[in-house]
């Protein structure tokens, strides 16, 4: 049970952003002499409706950064010859939303370690943010020359939304407009005028990182606040927020009706015969279904199969079988309407798949947002109410949190440029949401072609979640090359026509090209 929370915690929490380094040959310190000279508060500017608490200043010491090992988690690469930095937070709130939001600005010490660039930072799970002392994004971006940013929209933590409730039982707005959009575009405001102000010079170009749930921070600010960022890199983002989160409860209500509990152990079966069956469909062996849309296989092939499980032989029955072509075609109404995509074929059913245990990111969101009922139960769900659940979710929040808006005219007029990657074997967000948001830009821009020129969008197959070696079986972007590609598109007007990937043990390097290739 131990080993299954920490792998939850790591799936709702990109790793980059969810392990903290620790210093190596450098204390973090706040004051000394060069702080009190160097490093200090200066004036904020901002945006309309937004009111400034507090501004404070803390100097970082540099250096060699390590991660903690974490049993069941890869071991992150250490972060080396950092320079010191400057954080800068700045605390705002929101009349009439009874809120206090934290923003961190994190700058080079010595303005000749500075780029010219600003990159705000995206979150995860229900976390906005990832302001930490040794946030791993942060030092990462001061690494990379840049000033970085972070906020935590006032809600403070990633796997807990209850704030999403009021004392009296009510939706808190005020967050959740602050965790849905505003408080990145505070970010995007009050980042770069403390950095015009620090180092007595304008930001030259500006971009946000993100992915999950930072990929859907990144897409709502193409949306609503075209000129914020220049350059957006979202990665396989959580976007059609309620159709994605509602749809990962779609097991249980399956296990339910068909009346079946089977085991990782019987569903990792499945998987395995999937992609036997249908890794060579792209000409290569290689263990990776390339285009899962093109995998055909039918579960119930699977059949009679005899499984061994924990030293005991289980035979695959029927109804197992039915029910996990069930989640991989994905939600249906009674009616036999389509209400959202399933998990594509190969990518790991840990998460979102464990009868009588529905991942804790849509349970929270279904028991504090939706019902608005702590004690709701979505193990107890039908298709039937499954149905209901889901309609009432997109009724209610849609105009909130969709981050859907296909109508992209105004970033791309700005000259705004849009990047993503998204995993074929991702196993929270399903990939062809992404695709099918892509579909629609397309449809308002009248193809691909035009598209192309501001928004690219790669599917790498095999890749789970983020891109971590947890559970991706093809290759990962390698480190970096997604912002560098982002850069070059923006400042160079190069635009990527592949991403270059790497297999996980290292041996066997691939580029990527971009949709619909």
């Amino acid at each position: 049970m131990k080993r299954r929370l920490m792998l939850l915690t790591a799936a709702a929490v990109p790793l980059a952003a969810s392990l903290l380094p620790v210093a190596v040959n450098a204390a973090t310190r706040d004051g000394g002499p060069t702080a009190a000279t160097t490093c200090a508060a200066v004036p904020v500017s901002a945006p309309s409706g937004t009111r400034v608490v507090s501004v404070k200043a803390a100097f970082r010491a540099g250096g060699d950064f390590t991660f903690p090992s974490t049993p069941g988690l890869p071991q992150n690469p250490p972060i080396t010859a950092v320079p010191d930095w400057c954080d800068i937070s700045v605390v705002v709130t929101h009349p009439g939303a009874n809120d206090t939001v934290t923003i961190k600005i994190s700058l080079p010490q010595d303005a000749k370690n500075w780029n010219g660039r600003f990159q705000a930072t995206g979150g995860s799970g229900y976390s906005a943010g990832d302001l930490s002392d040794l946030s791993v994004p942060l030092i990462s971006a001061v690494k990379g020359g840049y000033v970085g940013a972070a906020t935590d929209a006032g809600v403070k933590t990633g796997l807990d939304a209850s704030w999403g409730l009021t004392a009296d039982g009510k939706t808190n707005t005020g967050l959740l407009t602050n965790f849905a959009s505003r408080s990145v575009h505070d970010m995007a405001v009050i980042g770069k005028d403390v950095a015009n102000r620090f180092y007595r010079r304008a930001v030259t170009y500006s971009y946000f990182t993100g992915c999950s749930t930072g990929g859907r921070q990144g897409y709502a600010e193409a949306q609503n606040h075209p000129t914020d960022f220049q350059g957006i890199l979202a990665n396989a983002p959580a976007i059609e927020w309620n159709r994605f989160e509602i749809a990962t409860l779609w097991s249980q209500a399956v296990y339910n009706e068909e009346k079946v509990a089977p085991s990782q152990c019987e569903l990792n079966a499945f998987n395995t015969a999937a992609v036997a069956a249908c890794d060579t469909l792209d000409g290569v062996r290689d263990g990776v279904i390339d285009n899962p849309q093109d995998c055909r296989w039918d579960a119930r092939r699977l059949v009679g199969t005899k499984v061994e499980c924990d030293g005991a032989e289980i035979t695959i029955t029927r109804a197992v079988a039915d029910a996990v072509n069930k989640i991989w075609a994905g939600p249906v109404a009674p009616s036999g309407k389509k209400l959202w995509y399933g998990q594509n074929k190969g990518s790991t059913f840990a998460f979102i798949a464990n009868p009588g245990a529905p991942f804790q990111v849509p349970d929270q969101w279904a028991r504090y947002f939706v019902t608005k009922d702590p004690s709701f139960d979505s193990t107890k769900l039908t298709y039937r109410t499954f149905t209901q659940l889901f309609t009432s979710a997109t009724r209610q929040y849609d105009d909130v949190i969709a981050d859907n808006d296909p109508n992209l005219s105004a970033f791309a007029r700005a000259g705004g440029k849009l990047l993503t990657w998204h995993g074929q074997s991702d196993q929270l967000i399903p990939t062809e949401g992404t695709v099918d948001y892509r579909r629609h830009v397309n449809a308002v821009f009248g193809g691909n072609k035009r598209v192309d020129d501001f928004y690219r969008l790669f599917l790498l197959p095999g890749v789970d979640h983020c891109g971590t070696p947890l559970f991706s079986t093809g290759p990962l972007v390698n480190p970096g090359a997604d912002l560098d590609a982002l850069v070059n598109w923006v400042e160079k007007g190069q635009a990527p026509a592949t991403l270059p990937t790497t297999s996980v043990d290292g041996k066997t390097t691939r580029n990527i090209h971009h949709y619909p290739r």
